[in-house]
């Protein structure tokens, strides 16, 4: 699909400020919204939605389907009267510039197990309605994540597979029970999606309404301690216990000399090829409907996987192995008509990877970050990007571009310099513009960039388990005049979003 030629900038929820530790969809979160807008920009990109995994993994979310119950706007819960204002004053530990997760995750768990109660037993007609609304219309992934989620509170620090052996496999009448055991529990998960989805939903038609596309972010896989792999253990390549036989990865490259072992188990495609690809399908269309733009990483998996046998402690011993991207995305389309997807193309890109993000029509991404050098990928520079693209000059993955260029080779410096014409003195403003000039179709730049920010405020460092995805930036960082700046950008280049493309 042919994106409008646009601007935005990508920056995570729980980036934003906040006076609850971590970013969230509140007030700040609007505010970000009308920033965009005075800016020029016309996407707002974050990274997944889920709650986050081991490490606070976004990538590593105990479900495909519900949303992040970290990122529920408190206040607004004590506008509907379920918490008062002494329950959300801020704890004074809290950091405006990085999260502690250790802090803030009890401190807003505690606080949404409150309002749950207040809701249960308050009679507000209303609201219960469209709680009941919501829990039907959702149920086909609803009921089983509650119960996981109750679950996994009980069998607290176990994967599902060390459960009780009838929990772990869904024994239909221990299932029941555990149902009607951990009632309270699993109505507090669903009341946390509710919320999280109401609220999601009210501020992206305020970014739609203003011109604002919100750019979602499709992991390819899940955790395996996961509802869905729970629920559904016939779609990956597990053993008779549930524990992965294989898990993803990928080989030996740029960010590491091991390669990156993610621990994911597998997709049985075959399993998923029988019922016509009706999981992802569901996963795609339930995407849509929090977001306008969806970008799926790791893309290449769909022509190929890295498999890593579980028992190896690194990627280096894997192999290739084929995954049937034309089918399922066949599948989608038949099913769901043409979308707005942006294939992360980064890695090892093979001919079959690019064969099939061109024959589905998806814009692959260009890292400006990455071109420089012999070493350098030499599609990234800018005379070889295609319309079909999304510039970006760095990723979440990356240093931000001030940082990247305190250390990169002086190689890679020079032929910057000499292909920008620049000194590099404002590097990431030398980046930003070369990006804005691209004939690419749509550009998407890290907030850190723009920001001036350099060393400390990358947002994660691939292979590392502890202390990433914890940045934030502050509105004093935002200097003034800055959204004039990027505004000026968007006339200069075409990337202002005009009436007839809304």
């Amino acid at each position: 699909m042919r994106f409008p030629r646009a601007s935005g900038l990508l920056l995570h929820v729980t980036s934003l400020p906040g006076p609850y530790g971590s970013g969230d969809v509140g007030p700040d979160a609007y505010r970000f919204v009308d920033w965009l807008v005075e800016s020029g920009q016309t996407m707002w990109q974050i990274l997944p939605l889920g709650g986050a995994g081991p490490g606070n993994s976004p990538y590593m979310s105990s479900s495909a389907f519900a949303g992040n119950v970290q990122l529920i706007d408190l206040g607004d819960l004590a506008k509907n009267g379920w918490l008062s204002e002494a329950e959300v004053q801020p704890n004074q530990i809290f950091d405006g510039r990085h999260i502690d997760f250790a802090a803030v995750a009890p401190y807003r768990l505690e606080r949404l197990a409150l309002a749950a109660k207040r809701f249960f037993s308050q009679p507000q007609p209303q609201a219960r309605g469209e709680f009941g609304k919501f829990c039907e219309q959702n149920a086909n992934w609803l009921d089983d994540f509650a119960l996981f989620m109750a679950l996994s509170e009980r069998f607290v620090g176990r994967h599902w597979c060390d459960w009780e052996p009838s929990l772990a496999a869904r024994d239909p009448k221990a299932i029941s029970a555990a149902r009607r055991q951990n009632l309270e529990r699993v109505n507090f998960w669903k009341f946390c999606q509710w919320c999280f989805f109401t609220q999601f939903g009210q501020l992206r038609r305020y970014a739609n309404e203003r011109g604002v596309r919100m750019v979602g972010d499709a992991p390819i896989f899940i955790a395996h301690h996961s509802a869905e792999v729970w629920s559904r253990p016939d779609l990956f390549e597990l053993d008779k216990q549930g524990r992965p036989t294989v898990v993803a990865g990928v080989p030996p490259d740029y960010f590491s000399a091991t390669g990156q072992r993610w621990g994911n188990p597998l997709y049985r495609w075959e399993a998923h090829a029988k019922e016509k690809f009706a999981w992802w399908i569901e996963r795609i269309r339930r995407s849509f409907e929090l977001v306008d733009v969806l970008r799926i990483d790791h893309f290449r998996g769909f022509a190929a996987s890295w498999e890593i046998p579980a028992s190896e402690p690194t990627a280096v011993h894997g192999r290739w192995v084929k995954a049937p991207g034309e089918a399922l995305f066949s599948a989608i389309a038949a099913a769901l008509g043409p979308l707005p997807i942006i294939a992360e193309d980064l890695g090892v890109i093979t001919p079959d990877v690019i064969h099939l993000r061109r024959k589905y029509q998806l814009p692959g991404m260009c890292i400006l970050q990455f071109a420089w050098g012999e070493a350098g990928e030499k599609r990234f520079l800018p005379h070889n990007h295609d319309h079909d693209s999304v510039v970006y000059t760095g990723t979440h993955d990356n240093d931000t571009s001030l940082g990247w260029w305190s250390t990169a080779p002086e190689a890679d410096r020079q032929h910057l310099r000499e292909y920008l014409a620049t000194d590099g003195h404002a590097v990431n403003w030398d980046l930003v513009r070369a990006a804005f000039a691209s004939v690419a179709d749509s550009i998407v730049l890290p907030m850190q960039d723009v920001l001036d920010q350099g060393n400390g405020h990358r947002m994660n460092f691939p292979g590392r388990s502890d202390g990433q995805w914890t940045w934030r930036f502050m509105w004093s960082d935002v200097n003034h005049g800055l959204a004039a700046r990027l505004h000026r950008f968007c006339e200069l280049y075409q990337r202002l979003r005009l009436d007839k493309d809304r």
